[in-house]
C-alpha cells in the first residue's frame, strides 16, 4: 500500500511539473500565490497548502488530464441497472475509464476549477463512492508539499534546446510518462538564505 501511493504521488508530481513547464504563466501564477500567502522567509507547510487555492487547481487540472490509474479498479453492478441508454445486468464487472471522461477537453487550463461552476465537477481520479480510494487526503497533502516547495524555492526551465517538454504517455497499470521528466532548476535569489539553512 505503501508503495503504491509513494508511486502515484511521485507520478502525479512530475505530471504537474511537466504542465507547469509547458505552461510557464500557470507556473509564475502559483509562485505568486506561495510568496502571497506564505512568503519568502519560511518553506511553504502543512497549515499552508489548503490556503493556496490556485496550487489545488493546478493539482487537479493535473489530475484530470492524467489520472494516475486511468481505469479505474474494477467494480461489479450488484443489481440490473441503466447506464445511459444501456443495460447492464447485475454480475456485471465494471471498468470507469476515468482517462476518457476527464480528458473533454484536453487543454490545460486550472482556473477551471477556482469557481465552483460545472467546469470543475464530475473529477474523479482516486474513484468515487465507499471504494474511493483510501490514500486521497494524503496524497493531496503530499502533492500540495512537494509541489509547492519546488515552486517556491526554484525557478524551473525545460532542458535548453528541448523546447516543450514531451507530454507522451508510457504504458503500465498506471500512467506513467514515456520518458522521465529532465527540467533546468536554479535557486530563487529570493529564497537562497531559506535554503541555505537547510
Amino acid at each position: 500500500m505503501f508503495s503504491a501511493g509513494a508511486e502515484t504521488t511521485a507520478t502525479t508530481a512530475e505530471w504537474a511539473m511537466s504542465l507547469l513547464l509547458n505552461h510557464q504563466e500557470a507556473l509564475k501564477k502559483a509562485q505568486a500565490e506561495i510568496d502571497a500567502s506564505v512568503g519568502t522567509s519560511r518553506l511553504v507547510g502543512a497549515a499552508d497548502v489548503p490556503r493556496l487555492g490556485y496550487l489545488r487547481c493546478v493539482l487537479s487540472e493535473t489530475l484530470r488530464l492524467y489520472p494516475v490509474v486511468p481505469t479505474l479498479i474494477p467494480h461489479e453492478s450488484t443489481v440490473d441497472c441503466a447506464v445511459g441508454d444501456h443495460r447492464v445486468p447485475g454480475g456485471t464487472m465494471l471498468l470507469v475509464n476515468v482517462y476518457a471522461i476527464h480528458r473533454d477537453p484536453a487543454a490545460f487550463r486550472p482556473e477551471r476549477f477556482e469557481s465552483a461552476g460545472a467546469d470543475g465537477l464530475f473529477m474523479m481520479p482516486f474513484g468515487m463512492g465507499r471504494r474511493k480510494c483510501p490514500g486521497e487526503a494524503l496524497a493531496l497533502q503530499t502533492l500540495g508539499l512537494v509541489l509547492g516547495t519546488l515552486i517556491q524555492c526554484f525557478d524551473w526551465a525545460a532542458v535548453a534546446g528541448a523546447g516543450e517538454v514531451d507530454m507522451a504517455e508510457g504504458v503500465g497499470i498506471t500512467l506513467p510518462r514515456a520518458v522521465p521528466l529532465e527540467a533546468m532548476c536554479k535557486p530563487r535569489q529570493c529564497m537562497v538564505d531559506v535554503l541555505r539553512e537547510l
